[in-house]
């Protein structure tokens, strides 16, 4: 019975951690972004610093400390078994883009303590933004 609950316990602390950086705005910061096209070939890459703030409810990123883009967000899908080292979210939102309304997606994803962002623009599948964070951590 002891062991019952004490796996118990352990199972429930898991999940608790898991969902605590789930409800929580995430920070992402890379000194580094890589853009793809839609196989994923190499095109271009940037060397400077981005911050991408992520929560239930919005979004931003910023580039050199200024703000490039913000938008709301419609879909937060989150399951990190290993807060902040093994798991996946995945992001689906809005922004604007020269006046309209664009479908903007973000998918992290982490194995093993490395983690791996993704961002593309929907109209744009042919510059897709891929970086490996030097940070991922919850806002305090």
């Amino acid at each position: 019975m002891k062991k019952i609950l004490l796996t118990l316990t352990l199972l429930l602390g898991i999940i608790a951690a898991s969902f605590a950086q789930c409800g929580k705005t995430i920070v992402l910061t890379s000194s580094k972004t890589n853009h793809v096209d839609a196989t994923g070939k190499l095109i271009g890459s940037d060397d400077q610093p981005v911050v991408i703030e992520i929560n239930k409810a919005a979004f931003s990123i910023s580039v050199n400390g200024t703000q490039r883009m913000a938008g709301i967000v419609k879909t937060y899908k989150c399951s990190w078994p290993v807060p902040f080292k093994t798991g996946n979210s995945g992001i689906q939102g809005t922004m604007k883009k020269d006046g309209k309304d664009e479908d903007v997606m973000f998918t992290i994803d982490g194995k093993n303590g490395k983690i791996a962002l993704g961002f593309e623009i929907k109209s744009m599948p042919n510059d897709r933004v891929r970086m490996t964070p030097d940070k991922f951590i919850a806002k305090p």
